[in-house]
């Protein structure tokens, strides 16, 4: 290079290097440079940009940074491809043809963002763009006084995923754009594992490789196994691209997804309360046995003892002298070939990691897959879903056993090898079965001892007087006084008469099932049609709940929440008695097209308002100041007037007259109704209920439910459709359709704002019941501006369900 051309550029970089604080901190255009320690810093000072030297390492690089935590945390590399000597003095800048550049100290073109045209003209010019540092991390090039973005760092990862950043591949091209993990700690530059969506074989997943065999599959679509945080991975096409895109509630968290050098995808969030620093909430894969194909072709891994790896049922290895070795990638092949006459059967296996290359057939039920799959003699095994048929063909790959997350998969196998699951059990697999007996029988003779006491008992406190039998009232029973003396006395009756009341409970009397079990509707000569919930010797909750709602509900008497008539403790059956509503719950409504539009806006409002009565006096005016946990439209049944009872206090918490918080390690509850600060934290107060009440009031108003809401925007729940609309003035397009017209305007429009101020992130922001009931009532009573809502993002559920349940478990959606 001359001296005249090399001359400018000399001056450039001593100019920039006379800079020690740059007018916009967040900023880079020409005559505007980064150097030595000076950075750019985003407006809400969470990102930082400069040039930084890792850990033992002799080189130079330019990255973004956490500008909040002690120590420095990179999440985006420049350069990492062309490292620069740390004794070299780099300049970051807009170079001569609009491009962001880094020169090194000769005026060498190290990096570039490589914006350019297939024409002669440069396509930017240096004195019409600008790079900027934004709040989310994300460093981009555009033109002065325009949003769209000609660069962006988003577009071009490194080894870290942040929220809001895409990546993925091009259905037309096949290019894919994937995260690759550094070297090592100390070296930024491309290591050997990568991370994103393979769309081979027309079967979208996601899969970290090692160079270019696939080291990992994610099952099902990337599932959370059990995260203390809220996070998830969602698929989105937009033309001919498809995106992966990290989503998380709690917009507070700082958390990132980084692929480390040993292959591991990690989840980390920094934990400042406790120990300042980064914890992994989450790392695939964890061992061996969940590295891809390990066992080879219908060879699974984790469920015998003798082994890492062990044949399904019905195959033997294929080499058996690299098995004793421990080489288990040859797999392994079928004991009997099959006939394909219509005579192979399939072999049941539970808790598995299904197999890759699924077919998809659609929605069917388990015996309509079992028939397509027995009709095409390629079919090695199915598998139903969400109602969903899968089915494989030839060999059957990357299959674990999976006790948190698995499945039941239903191999191809001939008709000679159709033996149930517990004959086709080893020799210590039978041991253990024998010792598990001898356990059993054990226990079965200290509890009949245990039965034979307390039935002692019971007669004896008969003789005494202290019961008459089973239309005595409820007392006292094992486990402690279930009403006080000043309580509403309940009537107890026989299992024998609620056998009667519902004709042994027949399938045709069942109303419904939550997570309780079941509802049977029957009759009962001193009530007439009464409901009656019977615990479920399955359910996930047990004594304690029953007790709870028990207790409560026999002490609270309101309008609003349904009455409580009897029960029953006999043996093992734990059973309530309520009033029969004969319209249900709300949910059956709001469920159903066809009895959706049945609800009018006035019926609507009345059980808006009757809602609100009902929780208004559980929190101020009820003998027990008392915290639900569990209001959702399930709970809210409806009678024959279409006025609503909040029901179903097994989860429900009583509270001091002064106290206003209290914490659980054991959160309980149903996903999309409870509240970021009991999500995380475990806290739960009125507010917890208020925002409960909040999605429930969006709900009603808009005919949509929370937990299948969906837009074509990525990760957009009700409470963030809800906070659009209002942002942008159209309120009342979220009335639902077939009542909008015949609308309050007015008392919808306030309704909306209620529900809104309902679901802010922070408690304190929240409105108590006493002021929802005004602002509901009073037309002239003014509401103030609400803040953003929690939760603005979310994702599908797996399934329709909508069980309450014990302990807090999210899972992650497959990929659209």
């Amino acid at each position: 290079m001359e001296f005249d051309s090399f001359l400018p550029l000399l001056l450039l970089v001593f100019s920039c290097s006379c800079l020690s604080v740059l007018p916009c901190q967040n900023c880079v255009e020409v005559g505007k440079s980064i150097t030595g320690n000076q950075k750019l810093i985003s407006s809400d000072r969470s990102f930082a940009l400069g040039f930084f030297i890792p850990s033992n390492s002799m080189y130079t690089y330019l990255g973004i940074w956490y500008n909040i935590t002690p120590q420095q945390t990179v999440v985006w590399v420049a350069n990492r491809e062309s490292p620069i000597p740390s004794n070299a003095s780099p300049v970051f800048t807009v170079g001569g043809d609009g491009n962001l550049v880094i020169f090194d100290e000769k005026g060498e073109l190290i990096w570039s963002s490589n914006v350019s045209s297939t024409s002669p003209e440069p396509l930017l010019t240096s004195n019409s763009t600008i790079g900027i540092l934004l709040d989310t991390g994300n460093l981009v090039l555009r033109y002065y006084g325009e949003s769209n973005y000609l660069w962006q760092s988003f577009q071009q990862p490194t080894d870290t995923l942040l929220r809001h950043m895409r990546f993925g591949f091009n259905k037309i091209s096949g290019l894919r754009n994937v995260i690759t993990s550094w070297t090592s700690n100390e070296d930024p530059r491309p290591g050997n594992f990568s991370f994103g969506i393979d769309p081979s074989e027309g079967v979208m997943r996601f899969v970290i490789w090692n160079q270019n065999d696939i080291y990992y599959r994610f099952d099902d679509g990337c599932r959370a196994y059990i995260l203390a945080t809220v996070w998830c991975f969602t698929v989105v096409s937009e033309n001919d691209n498809v995106y992966l895109n990290l989503a998380y509630y709690i917009i507070f968290l700082r958390l990132r997804v980084v692929l480390n050098p040993s292959g591991q995808l990690q989840v980390m969030v920094w934990n400042k309360n406790k120990s300042n620093k980064w914890n992994v909430e989450f790392e695939a894969p964890r061992s061996k046995c969940e590295l891809y194909a390990h066992c080879g072709p219908f060879g699974t891994c984790g469920i015998r003892s003798k082994g890492l790896c062990s044949c399904l049922h019905g195959f033997e290895p294929k080499f058996s002298t690299d098995w004793a070795n421990e080489i288990w990638n040859g797999g392994c092949v079928r004991k009997i070939a099959l006939g394909c006459d219509g005579g192979d059967g399939f072999f049941k296996h539970e808790n598995m990691k299904l197999p890759d290359y699924a077919v998809s057939l659609g929605n069917m039920s388990t015996e309509e897959c079992e028939t397509q799959c027995i009709r095409n003699c390629s079919c090695s095994a199915y598998a139903c879903t969400r109602n969903a048929c899968f089915i494989w063909h030839g060999d059957l790959l990357d299959i674990g056993h999976d006790i948190t997350n698995g499945r039941t998969l239903y191999v191809r196998v001939h008709n000679s090898e159709q033996v149930t699951n517990a004959q086709s059990g080893n020799s210590a697999r039978r041991y253990k079965i024998l010792i598990a007996k001898i356990f059993s029988a054990s226990f079965a003779i200290l509890l009949l001892i245990s039965i034979s006491a307390f039935i002692f008992k019971r007669k004896r406190l008969r003789r005494r007087g202290k019961m008459d039998g089973d239309s005595a009232l409820v007392s006292s029973m094992p486990g402690g006084s279930l009403v006080g003396k000043h309580d509403m006395k309940l009537v107890q009756y026989s299992l024998q008469n609620i056998r009667d009341a519902t004709n042994n409970f027949h399938e045709d009397n069942k109303l419904g099932e939550g997570g309780f079990g079941p509802v049977f509707k029957g009759s009962l000569p001193e009530f007439g049609d009464v409901a009656i919930k019977r615990l479920s010797r399955k359910s996930s909750q047990g004594l304690e709940e029953f007790m709870n709602e028990l207790k409560l509900i026999a002490n609270l008497q309101h309008k609003n929440l349904v009455s409580l008539l009897g029960c029953c403790v006999e043996g093992e059956e734990k059973i309530l008695i309520y009033e029969y509503m004969p319209n249900c719950s709300l949910d059956k409504f709001l469920s159903d097209p066809s009895l959706k539009v049945t609800l009018g806006w006035d019926t609507r409002f009345g059980i808006i308002e009757g809602i609100a009565q009902g929780i208004l006096y559980l929190h101020k005016y009820s003998r027990l100041k008392v915290i639900h946990r569990d209001l959702k439209v399930s709970n809210i049944l409806l009678d024959q007037e279409m006025i609503p009872k909040i029901s179903d206090f097994g989860m429900a918490r009583i509270f001091g007259t002064d106290q206003t918080q209290a914490s659980t390690k054991r959160v309980v509850g149903t996903y999309g109704y409870m509240s970021p600060e009991y999500v995380v934290y475990g806290q739960f107060s009125e507010k917890s209920d208020v925002f409960s009440f909040g999605v429930l009031l969006l709900e009603i108003l808009t005919g949509e439910r929370n937990s299948d809401f969906f837009t074509t925007e990525v990760c957009v729940s009700l409470l963030g459709w809800a906070w659009k609309m209002w942002k942008e003035g159209r309120m009342l397009e979220l009335i639902d359709p077939s009542i909008r017209a015949i609308c309050d305007s007015n008392k919808a429009a306030r309704s909306v704002l209620v529900a809104l101020l309902c679901v802010q992130e922070l408690p304190t922001d929240r409105p108590t019941m006493s002021d929802i009931v005004v602002m509901l009532s009073n037309e002239t009573t003014p509401i103030p501006e609400p803040k953003e809502p929690a939760f603005r993002s979310s994702w599908r559920h797996q399934t329709s369900s909508d069980f309450s349940i014990n302990e807090l478990t999210l899972t992650l959606p497959v990929p659209r």
